[in-house]
């Protein structure tokens, strides 16, 4: 009975050199693209062939040994270990548009890619698939855009080049490489500041038209009118106070942001200064003719790890918004309690203040936070607001490891809870030094 034929082990060296190469090759054309130069992507492909061609002269000398092939073998598990910490896709596709390598972010991006299949079954862009045809007939590197739209929405850069590698026969077929780098993040970070900066301009833009308006009336046609100068003087205070408060809005806004990464280390009670607050608010809520009742419970010190003019201005923009918005002759009912803990968070204390307004429709809940937004843009503007309130209540709970809560119903009010991890002083097994983070 004749034996089985024995592993070429040159032809298995072969093979793990090849690909080895192959896989260094995505690795050198994704760290180029990373830094945008393609011209480095030729003399990276170069060192690629040059260690190819090192492992592949092995059948002009002595066979193989063992040594030898476990040493390709390292190699090509080292570029795969490269390759797979890359945290953009990257794809390597022949001449025929098979894919022939892929690492771990490509799969996951496209599930249904497969090796030695065709990569339309898996990504079927016109722009990406037109864009390969182009690079297999110039060998001109070239960027073009994919948007997939399923299961959420994302913007890709696609880097497509020429890729040389020596196959197993020692030839150099012209193969493709694809680095699609996610610009999902950036390209929404660039439209919140294209609209915050328009929303801006626009919020200030209006009350210095009016300013304008009414100094070329005094200026001009009612230089001598003390009535309409007496009247107009009043508008142009309100328009100032206006900007002010806008200003006075994004520079807060601004300081808490930069101060985001860093927790506060103060122990502070609540329940005083929302008290405060209540009292401070107090005169505004008589003239609207708005009741507000305070109740702490009886769990006290409400003490959190905090700063405690952040708290006050949570307080002041959740209680303000419930006087101004909750309507004329309601009633408001602010509270602090201690909520225990459960489901592997700590016990947390509660801000709630619940108006008995018109309400909030369900599809702006969502949205309440972001800069600018408003359910009824000209009551807002009407009562003074500035559009900025609930987010930089949002950006002080975040700094305080807090949440904000939401809840309402349209005819039945609105309820907002903010909510911060508890601060326990008291001595025993679980109690927290002053200073320590409470996560």
């Amino acid at each position: 009975m004749p034996l089985a034929p024995r592993p070429d082990p040159q032809a298995r060296a072969r093979w793990t050199a090849w690909r080895g190469a192959a896989i260094a090759g995505l690795v050198l054309f994704a760290l180029a693209g990373w830094h945008g130069g393609y011209d480095l992507v030729l003399a990276l492909s170069c060192a690629a062939a040059v260690v190819a061609g090192g492992l592949l002269g092995a059948p002009r000398r002595a066979p193989a040994s063992p040594p030898a092939e476990s040493a390709a073998e390292a190699r090509s598990g080292i570029a795969e270990a490269l390759l797979a910490n890359i945290p953009d896709p990257v794809i390597l596709i022949d001449r025929r548009a098979l894919v022939i390598e892929a690492n771990a972010a490509a799969r996951a991006l496209l599930p249904t890619l497969r090796p030695r299949h065709p990569l339309s079954f898996a990504l079927r862009d016109p722009d990406v698939l037109a864009g390969i045809e182009a690079v297999l007939r110039t060998g001109e590197p070239l960027k073009t855009a994919y948007a997939p739209r399923v299961p959420t929405e994302r913007s890709f850069e696609v880097q497509i080049g020429a890729l040389k590698i020596p196959g197993a026969d020692g030839r150099a077929p012209p193969n493709v490489v694809l680095f699609l780098r996610d610009l999902t993040s950036a390209r929404r970070l660039e439209t919140m500041r294209v609209d915050f900066v328009a929303n801006a301009s626009h919020e200030l833009r209006t009350p210095l038209a009016t300013l304008i308006g009414f100094i070329d009336t005094l200026l001009g046609p009612a230089r001598n009118d003390a009535a309409a100068r007496e009247r107009f003087l009043g508008i142009m205070r309100s328009q100032a106070m206006r900007m002010t408060r806008l200003i006075d809005d994004l520079l807060s806004l601004s300081r808490i942001e930069l101060r985001a990464h860093v927790p506060p280390t103060a122990a502070v009670d609540v329940a005083p200064l929302v008290r405060q607050m209540v009292d401070t608010l107090g005169p505004l809520a008589l003239e609207r003719g708005v009741a507000i009742a305070f109740e702490a419970d009886g769990a006290g010190p409400h003490a959190v790890l905090g700063d405690r003019d952040e708290i006050l201005r949570v307080a002041e923009n959740l209680i303000e918004n419930a006087v101004k918005y909750g309507g004329d002759g309601g009633r408001v009912e602010v509270g602090v309690r201690r909520e225990p803990a459960g489901e592997g968070r700590p016990a947390q204390i509660a801000v709630e203040v619940r108006d008995s307004g018109p309400g909030i429709a369900p599809e702006h809940l969502p949205r309440l936070t972001e800069r600018f937004y408003r359910v009824d843009v000209t009551s807002s503007r009407q009562q003074g607001g500035t559009g900025l309130g609930l987010a930089i209540v949002k950006h002080i709970l975040n700094r305080h490891r807090g949440r904000l809560a939401i809840e309402s119903e349209p005819g039945r009010g609105a309820a907002f809870r903010a909510l911060i991890p508890a601060y326990d002083a008291s001595p025993g097994p679980d109690a927290r030094p002053r200073g320590e983070r409470v996560t």
